[in-house]
C-alpha cells in the first residue's frame, strides 16, 4: 500500500473492502474469500493500525463515565449540519449524500452487528421510530431524487477516507465481541446526534427546495429531544457488565472523533471552493 497512515485513503479503502466481504461481497469474487486466512491476517494488521490510532487520539477513558459522555454529547452541535443549514448549496448537499451513501446503503447490515450485544427489548428501543421501509431503501430514494446513482457502492472510489473510516469503525466494533462495549457506545452516540443533525439538514433541504424524498427522509429522522436521552442500551449493558464502561466511552468518543474529521474535511474543501469528492464534480 502506498498510503499506510491509519486514517489515509489506502488503508481505509483496503479495510473497507475486507469488511465488505462480510456484507454483500463483490460480483465475481468467490464468497469463500470472506474467511480466507490470508485476508483475515491482512485485515487484522489494518485493524491494529486503525484501532491503535483511535485509542491514541481518543485518549485516556479510564476515569470517565458513559452517563457524563452522553450528557455532554447531547448539547454538542453539528458543524456540518449547521453549515448546510445556513450556507450550503445544492451541489454541496449532493456531495454529502454521496459520502453518506457508503454507510446509509449498508446500514441495516452493519447496524445489526453492533446490536448483537443487546437483548431483544434493548434492540427494539435502539431503533424506535424507524420507518417500515428500511433506511437503506429510503436512502436509495434520496439518491435517486437528487439525481445520483443509487447502486450499492457506486461511489466507493469518490468518497473521502474520513467517510470510509466512520463505516470501518462501525464494522470493526461490531465484528469483535471484545469490542461490544465500544459498539454499544457508538450506537448510542449515533442515536444522540442524528436527530439534531437531521433537523439542520431538513432546514437546509427546505431552504434549497429539495425533492420530496430527500426532505421526507430527514424529516423522519429530525427532532430535538426534550432532555438528555436515557440510552437504555448503554444502561442495560453496563448493568450486566460494568467493567465495559471504558469501552462504551471509547465508542462514543471514537464516533465523535471520526465525525469531526469527516466534517472538517468537507468544510475545508468547500471553504476553498473545491469539491469534496475525489474525482467527481457535481457542480
Amino acid at each position: 500500500m502506498g498510503d499506510t497512515r491509519p486514517y489515509g485513503h489506502d488503508l481505509q479503502l483496503a479495510l473497507y473492502v475486507c469488511y465488505e466481504l462480510h456484507h454483500r461481497g463483490f460480483a465475481d469474487v468467490d464468497p469463500r474469500w470472506e474467511w480466507d486466512p490470508g485476508v483475515l491476517q491482512f485485515r487484522a494488521r489494518l485493524e491494529e493500525a486503525f484501532g491503535t490510532a483511535l485509542r491514541e487520539d481518543v485518549g485516556d477513558v479510564s476515569t470517565d463515565t458513559a452517563a457524563a459522555e452522553i450528557r455532554r454529547l447531547y448539547t454538542r452541535p453539528s458543524a456540518l449540519a449547521e453549515h448546510l443549514r445556513e450556507h450550503g448549496t445544492w451541489s454541496q448537499m449532493r456531495e454529502y449524500f454521496v459520502h453518506r451513501s457508503v454507510h446509509r446503503l449498508k446500514i441495516d447490515d452493519a447496524g445489526a452487528w453492533a446490536t448483537y450485544a443487546m437483548t431483544p427489548a434493548e434492540f427494539d428501543r435502539s431503533v424506535s421510530g424507524a420507518p417500515q421501509r428500511s433506511t437503506r431503501c429510503r436512502f436509495a430514494d434520496v439518491l435517486s431524487a437528487a439525481g445520483l446513482d443509487d447502486a450499492y457502492l457506486h461511489y466507493l472510489d469518490e468518497v473521502t477516507p474520513e467517510a470510509l473510516a466512520l463505516v470501518n469503525m462501525m464494522s470493526m466494533f461490531g465484528l469483535h465481541r471484545n469490542l461490544r462495549g465500544a459498539a454499544t457506545g457508538q450506537v448510542a452516540a449515533t442515536r444522540i446526534t442524528v436527530r439534531r443533525a437531521s433537523a439542520g439538514l431538513l432546514d437546509a433541504l427546505l431552504r434549497l427546495g429539495a425533492p420530496r424524498a430527500c426532505v421526507q427522509f430527514y424529516r423522519d429522522h429530525a427532532g430535538t429531544p426534550d432532555g438528555p436521552p436515557r440510552c437504555e442500551t448503554v444502561g442495560a449493558l453496563l448493568e450486566r457488565e460494568p467493567e465495559l464502561e471504558p469501552d462504551v466511552v471509547l465508542g462514543i468518543r471514537a464516533f465523535e472523533l471520526l465525525e469531526d474529521r469527516f466534517a472538517n474535511r468537507l468544510l475545508a474543501c468547500w471553504a476553498d471552493g473545491r469539491s469534496s469528492l475525489r474525482h467527481l464534480s457535481l457542480r
